[in-house]
């Protein structure tokens, strides 16, 4: 596909068939993602349909994740190399016959001259007809073909204008007489249709090798996966191909390889660099029972691991996938493209007719002149540029995102980013860690902390409760020894007790102190003050008396302050959504620094707030990483992901914060800014070239040459525009 009009007519061409639903077409990827009715139709028969207009479907092979391994070329590598040769064979007669039209103008050319004008016409019209009938017969089999359907595109244009150009020629040197003129040895074009074809070439394939560097972001992550694995079968370690790795096999991976699929480490430990996945700059340490995810690469350790996810699986192959939809998926400002294109070209086709016309009725132009005129307005008109404003800037920015972490599903939600005023946060683990640790241990005379913990970490070390798990790692962080308990007994919801040292304890909430009738007016001052910060409160007994209250909250990420702060002063309205109690929540916020709290809500009701909003005339983005914040992200006009989440809240969001850190979502504004700012530049000179261009041409006052060297140049300035997004700093 060379333009915008190309887009459209495939696009009509496939919703024609009966059984096919849904089509959308990518210019800059040239892909496209359709459903239909297997019944009805099928995959052969859409790609006779799709040739029979002008076009070649070429149907996927493999997947991501094998196409490492493919080395012969892709259709887009085919066509950049068919393009280069032509141009190439081209421009070497091109310029022969550009030359020798011109000097054969003057007087002391023709004086030295072994060749009369006649002859030399005929040596013009032979190096041309070569050039038309092989350099040039893309454009004429690809406009017959579309004629006969009654259609036009840009090939159109570059056809019937070359064309005219060289029939006229033509006819002036073999049949004179045929023509309404009387100088015809002096009216020829041969350099014109020659020149056009070579500069159309020329920006084509320039067009080609650009918009092949918007999709870099996929090479790279396609290129990060290892071509083999080193496993453990029978005892024995051997290498082999990726693609022969079993799931639930030992793999084993030594000091600076890469990690060839998805697993679970089951023995040793490392430090690896995830930077590719996550945009993660620092190594992450490893230990046993830690995920590792294929194709990052280990830094120091060796380390065995079982493999959980193989093939299209793996994180990577799902990333991958990801992006490539994105990257086929249309913005809804591209629809305005879209509209335009669909009637462009007749109309454009219509506009040179009545240059033609008038230039010869009132300009009392000749022939030729007005020929001229007809031509260029057929080459300035380019919807070229105009079909790739969108879809490579899209590209580029999907890319960018990729490489910081950031995974955007489609492009309308990179569109919709840049409009919203409100982000909705969930509390537990998006503005908290979603890990319960100790706050403060309060402590009744004589008893001190280090006792306190000590025991209560070695009795709750048999439990599987967070809080319980809480304890147990401050205990281990303060280096303290565990001992072993008896008589261990678990109260489900409420907490634990048993026996140690001869001692009776008893560790758990309120409820459990009612049950045992053990009073806490003895230390209420702990409880209103934990309460006041929104932590939970602990109460450790020993043998019927309460001798220590523990503190335990869910504290805020290290970052939450800063980027909460950042938001603020760039005028987002800020939400805090959470199912907690209302002092809990308004106690989290504020360290937060978040001003709207929404509390006590059920998760099934967090999807009916953000609609709450919605209704206010608030533009909304959820930010959330629980099962339970599925329904919300799914209602939000962009919901947002963190990648440390459950897999149903990436699968649900529009957006997916690899790093799960909530600096990344000012990256994500900004990248919908810089990517939407794109296209709307590129739209913008899109439309004014044609705007200026054609009536330039259509005054006569712009040599078709010319014209096909702006309109060569154009498309290329709008992905070279695309292509300065990869520049972009997000941070």
């Amino acid at each position: 596909m060379t333009c915008a009009s190309c887009v459209t007519r495939v696009e009509k061409t496939l919703k024609k068939v009966d059984g096919v639903e849904s089509v959308s077409v990518n210019l800059a990827t040239e892909k496209v993602t359709l459903s239909f009715v297997p019944d009805k139709t099928n995959l052969n028969q859409l790609v006779s349909v799709v040739e029979d207009a002008g076009y070649i479907l070429h149907l996927p092979k493999q997947n991501a994740a094998e196409k490492v391994d493919v080395g012969t070329p892709t259709p887009q590598q085919k066509y950049y190399s068919e393009l280069k040769k032509e141009f190439t064979f081209s421009l070497i007669l091109a310029l022969p016959i550009m030359v020798i039209s011109m000097i054969s103008m003057t007087e002391w050319f023709m004086k030295i001259s072994p060749f009369t004008m006649d002859e030399i016409n005929k040596l013009l019209l032979i190096a041309t007809s070569i050039i038309m009938f092989t350099s040039g017969k893309r454009f004429f089999k690809v406009a017959f073909k579309l004629v006969k359907n009654f259609t036009a595109d840009m090939n159109t244009l570059v056809a019937v204008g070359t064309g005219t150009a060289y029939l006229y020629s033509l006819i002036v040197v073999l049949f004179p007489d045929w023509l309404p003129i009387t100088d015809a040895s002096q009216h020829i074009y041969f350099d014109t249709a020659a020149t056009i074809i070579t500069l159309i070439l020329m920006g084509r394939m320039f067009e080609a090798k650009a918009k092949s560097r918007t999709g870099d972001a996929i090479k790279k992550l396609i290129g990060l996966q290892p071509k083999t694995a080193r496993v453990k079968r029978d005892g024995v370690e051997s290498d082999i191909p990726i693609s022969d790795v079993i799931l639930g096999e030992q793999i084993v991976v030594r000091p600076g390889e890469k990690i060839p699929v998805d697993g679970i480490i089951s023995k040793g430990s490392s430090s690896i660099d995830e930077s590719m996945i996550t945009g993660e700059s620092l190594p992450v340490d490893k230990k046993q029972n830690d995920k590792v995810i294929g194709g990052t690469i280990n830094k120091t350790g060796s380390f065995d691991f079982t493999a959980t996810a193989v093939g299209k699986d793996t994180v990577i192959s799902q990333i991958i996938k990801l992006v490539e939809e994105a990257q086929g998926s249309k913005a809804a400002i591209q629809n305005l493209a879209d509209k335009i294109a669909s009637v462009f070209v007749p109309i454009v086709i219509s506009i040179a007719i009545i240059t033609f016309i008038l230039w010869i009725v009132i300009g009392n132009a000749s022939f030729s002149s007005a020929m001229i005129n007809f031509i260029a307005v057929l080459i300035i008109a380019c919807p070229c540029a105009l079909g790739l404003a969108t879809p490579t800037a899209i590209m580029v920015g999907t890319g960018l995102g990729a490489s910081n972490g950031i995974l955007i599903k489609n492009a309308d939600s990179l569109e919709k980013m840049r409009s919203i005023d409100t982000i909705v946060f969930d509390k537990t683990g998006t503005i908290t860690k979603g890990e319960p640790s100790v706050q403060k241990i309060y402590c009744k005379y004589p008893f001190v902390e280090s006792e306190i913990i000590q025991t209560a970490a070695s009795i709750e070390n048999k439990s599987e409760h967070p809080l319980g798990k809480a304890i147990v790692d401050y205990g281990l962080k303060n280096n303290h020894q565990l001992s072993e308990v008896s008589s261990f007994t678990s109260y489900t919801g409420k907490g634990v007790s048993a026996e140690l040292d001869g001692n009776i304890y008893i560790i758990g909430n309120e409820s459990l102190m009612g049950d045992f009738n053990i009073s806490i007016s003895d230390m209420e001052f702990a409880v209103k003050e934990t309460g006041e910060l929104g932590q939970t409160p602990v109460f450790f007994v020993r043998n019927g008396e309460l001798i220590s209250v523990i503190s335990i909250a869910d504290s805020i990420k290290p970052e939450a302050k800063e980027s909460i702060t950042k938001l603020k002063n760039e005028g987002f309205n800020l939400y805090l959504l959470s199912g907690d109690n209302d002092q809990t929540a308004q106690a989290i916020a504020k360290q937060a620094g978040i001003e709207n709290v929404i509390s006590k809500v059920l998760p099934k009701q967090k999807a009916e707030k953000i609609r709450e909003l919605q209704l206010q005339g608030k533009k909304v983005a959820m930010v959330g990483d629980g099962i339970n914040d599925a329904p919300a992200l799914a209602m939000a006009d962009v919901g947002i992901a963190m990648g440390t989440g459950t897999d149903i809240a990436v699968e649900t969001a529009d957006i997916t914060l690899m790093k799960g850190n909530l600096n990344t979502i000012h990256q994500v504004i900004k990248l919908s800014q810089k990517t939407i700012g794109t296209i709307k530049q590129n739209l913008f000179w899109a439309f004014i070239y044609n705007i200026i261009g054609i009536p330039i041409a259509a005054f006569g006052l712009l040599n078709p040459m010319f014209a096909a060297a702006a309109m060569a140049f154009s498309s290329v300035s709008v992905v070279s525009n695309s292509l300065r997004l990869k520049k972009t700093k997000l941070n």
